[in-house]
């Protein structure tokens, strides 16, 4: 199926298409602050415009009707090797037949900076990655830059429940649902005894699992809280060297050293990699997501800090409440 017909010049329709939808305030998502999360090399190398069409159209036809906004695509450094070229706004019908119900969105192109195409390696040994990678690309897979260049656009289209156009005609649609761990860094240390209520909240049954302190005092910690039917949720605590890339953007005030990874394992495990994984599976997931982020939410509003998802981007209170949003959780309770 061909998409977006008409929506991205014939120059850049093979490249990878990212679509990101604007926020319900109008607000389009910011692919440079995606990129920087996982690239350490992006930079506008001609920035997009946008030129507002505040003023009516001439003639008495068409008077009362405003002309609308124009945005003169840029180009975005992605890594060493790549470029994002965008945004292009899309059409109703191009949001209808990529299945995204959105009021609107906006398109990037994804290529080599060089205007080559990437090598790709051999088939892939197995098609069960939950980004739908392999399934994908049957007979030569990504590799190298270009594989981590699809992983991030996947990823930025999870979180902003976009989709992406593999060489502009495979649809990739992640579950937002899919992204469910999250972690906390802030500059204040709790002991076990510290964070363990905040879990016990949740399952009552939690308890320490390791309590080793590193040399200097610094507290190193796991808590586990199993159930019987939503799988565990997982706390471990540490002091680390390095803080999430996303971070760098930020004050460091913002942030500190100690980081709460707040995790989930399933009772059937092996369903992280599936692209589509079990109902049993999805209803779990479902609640356990909205447990970490009541959890993550607990331990912020103790300590301060920054939250940051699976995907390595930060994510802001109104993306935490939401997650905890009961009507999407199936009460969000878990199992015990």
């Amino acid at each position: 199926m061909t998409y977006l017909a008409g929506a991205i010049p014939v120059e850049h329709a093979s490249g990878h298409i990212l679509v990101l939808p604007v926020a319900d305030d109008g607000r389009p998502a910011s692919v440079s602050d995606l990129a920087s999360a996982w690239f350490s090399d992006v930079a506008w190398l001609r920035e997009p415009s946008r030129v507002s069409g505040g003023r009516p159209i001439a003639g008495s036809r068409f008077r009362g009707i405003q002309q609308a906004d124009a945005i003169t695509p840029g180009v975005l450094r992605v890594g060493d090797e790549h470029v994002a070229t965008g945004p292009y706004e899309l059409t109703p019908a191009h949001l209808q037949e990529l299945g995204l119900r959105v009021a609107k969105a906006e398109a990037y192109s994804l290529a080599r900076s060089d205007g080559l195409r990437d090598l790709r390696g051999p088939a892939p040994s197995s098609f069960d990655d939950r980004d739908g990678i392999a399934r994908t690309f049957p007979h030569s897979l990504p590799q190298g830059e270009e594989l981590r260049l699809i992983q991030w656009a996947v990823a930025a289209a999870r979180k902003s429940g976009g989709v992406v156009l593999a060489d502009g005609r495979s649809l990739l649609a992640p579950d937002p649902g899919g992204s469910v761990n999250l972690g906390l860094y802030s500059a204040h240390a709790l002991t076990p005894g510290d964070v363990l209520p905040m879990l016990r909240a949740l399952i009552a049954t939690a308890d320490v699992a390791a309590d080793q302190p590193t040399a200097d005092g610094s507290p190193r910690f796991t808590l586990v809280g199993s159930s019987s039917y939503d799988g565990s949720l997982v706390i471990e605590v540490e002091r680390v060297d390095r803080v999430p890339r996303a971070l760098g953007a930020l004050d460091w005030r913002m942030y500190g050293p100690f980081a709460y990874r707040m995790s989930w394992v399933p009772a059937e495990q092996y369903e992280l990699e599936l692209e589509q994984p079990s109902g049993l599976h999805l209803i779990a997931r479902a609640r356990m997501r909205a447990s970490l982020a009541r959890l993550a939410t607990s331990l912020q509003s103790r300590i301060a800090g920054v939250i940051v998802d699976e995907g390595g981007f930060i994510a802001t209170p109104a993306e935490v409440e939401e997650r905890n949003d009961p009507s999407g959780a199936g009460g969000a309770r878990v199992w015990v």
